[in-house]
């Protein structure tokens, strides 16, 4: 696993720190053996091989003598300089969006997710045709691909590949549908939805796990939870909910998989209470924080939208770290220390969470006609009506409800009316 260390490149986090995630990262794919990890110092990326000529003979040296066939480089690699790595170190070379992709490939279960992985491969792969198609001289596995030189092999290698995206999108945006019609069937349910987010091994598997008695993979493992799950549950509030665990993020994360994870992601911005989850024991939680609204705030995730915190793994902290802690956790009604394996401080979080989700009602008029017998049978068992004014055409209510409620009876009344905000 190599680390490029780019001095004429901004990199805000430490480079031993992002050669351990990237390692862990390696870890997370069955079947690896990692047997070695650099940190490599360049002045800056050469176009053709990424590293200078002498460090590539080095490491190609290094990469003989260990017998190693498979080079991991931690960011990003162009098509050149891979086709050019392979060539000179006679290996496989992956870099971080082919690692991710990897994973992920091995890790999605829901039909949902294989589609939205086998197309954001196809797209990592036809960069990798257009634009350095010579390596088809020889075959390559994994996400690789097979073939001869040629131009004619090229344009057919594009044509397939182009091909089996439109086929993945069209199943894709059945499957797209057919969520978003669970989304407004649970619109009508008046059960507000809280969603987990956080980096990736963060504890939110082990948190929902914890709050819903699930069994979701729950692992000291990046990317342990790739498919969205969710739950009904009673907290031990008694306050009801749907709990959503989705997927972790996490830096860099590649485009394609932006993109291609979005539908899946879809379920934060549904949410009425965003629970961030924080490993608080890793040295770089701060700037994992950061990645993570980076991130929400990409997807679209309002800045008005609620929004809480959990300093999570605070059983991995010295009983000085946890004091510290705990003193700015207290300065706020929004952030709470404690652990998803032990239990520590969550009860503290479900009243928040309780309390978030009791939400403000207000009063107003709703105008139904004499046949929309359906609606108003919602209205009353919600147990919002306050008055009803029959009337010869219409029935005038008088309703006391919450901005949820509303918005659930606008779904009733017209399902085309998606908007999850409220008037």
């Amino acid at each position: 696993m190599l680390h490029p260390d780019i001095k004429s490149q901004h990199q805000p986090r430490a480079p031993e720190l992002a050669l351990a995630e990237a390692i862990s990262l390696a870890h997370a794919l069955p079947g690896l053996d990692v047997v070695d990890g650099q940190v490599v110092r360049l002045p800056k990326a050469h176009p053709g091989m990424l590293f200078g000529s002498g460090k590539v003979a080095e490491l190609a040296a290094l990469i003989t003598d260990a017998e190693i066939a498979l080079v991991l480089i931690d960011g990003p690699v162009s098509p050149v300089q891979q086709r050019n790595l392979e060539r000179a170190w006679k290996v496989k070379l992956l870099d971080r969006t082919g690692l991710i992709l990897e994973i992920f490939a091995d890790r999605a279960r829901t039909r949902e997710g294989v589609l939205q992985v086998e197309l954001a491969a196809l797209s990592y792969q036809r960069t990798r045709l257009v634009r350095a198609w010579t390596h088809l001289e020889r075959q390559r596995g994994g996400l690789g691909f097979v073939g001869g030189p040629g131009e004619t092999q090229i344009e057919a290698d594009r044509r397939a590949i182009d091909t089996q995206m439109v086929r993945l999108r069209r199943q894709l945006s059945k499957v797209v549908r057919t969520r978003e019609l669970h989304r407004a069937a649970r619109r009508k349910v008046p059960f507000p939805v809280v969603a987990l987010v956080g980096y990736t091994n963060a504890g939110k598997s082990t948190l929902f796990n914890r709050l819903t008695g699930a069994e979701v993979m729950a692992k000291d493992m990046l990317f342990a939870t790739l498919d969205p799950t969710m739950r009904a549950v009673t907290l031990p509030t008694g306050k009801q909910v749907i709990l959503s665990d989705t997927v972790g993020f996490i830096s860099d994360l590649p485009t394609q998989l932006v993109a291609a994870f979005r539908a899946t992601l879809e379920e934060v911005l549904e949410a009425d209470l965003i629970v961030h989850v924080r490993d608080i024991a890793h040295p770089e939680a701060e700037e994992q924080a950061r990645d993570v609204q980076s991130i929400l705030s990409d997807l679209g995730v309002d800045e008005t939208r609620p929004q809480i915190e959990l300093w999570n793994k605070a059983d991995l902290l010295g009983a000085a770290q946890q004091a510290g802690l705990s003193a700015r956790v207290a300065e706020s009604d929004a952030l709470f220390l404690g652990s998803a394996v032990t239990g520590q401080g969550l009860q503290a979080l479900f009243d928040a969470i309780t309390a978030r989700l009791d939400d403000a009602r207000h009063s107003e008029e709703v105008v139904l006609p004499h046949d929309a017998g359906r609606a108003r049978a919602w209205l009353f068992e919600q147990g919002v009506v306050v008055d009803e004014a029959p009337e010869e055409a219409v029935s005038r209510l008088q309703v006391t409800w919450t901005d949820r409620q509303k918005r659930s009876f606008r779904a009733l009344i017209d399902p085309s009316d998606t908007d999850p905000q409220p008037d």
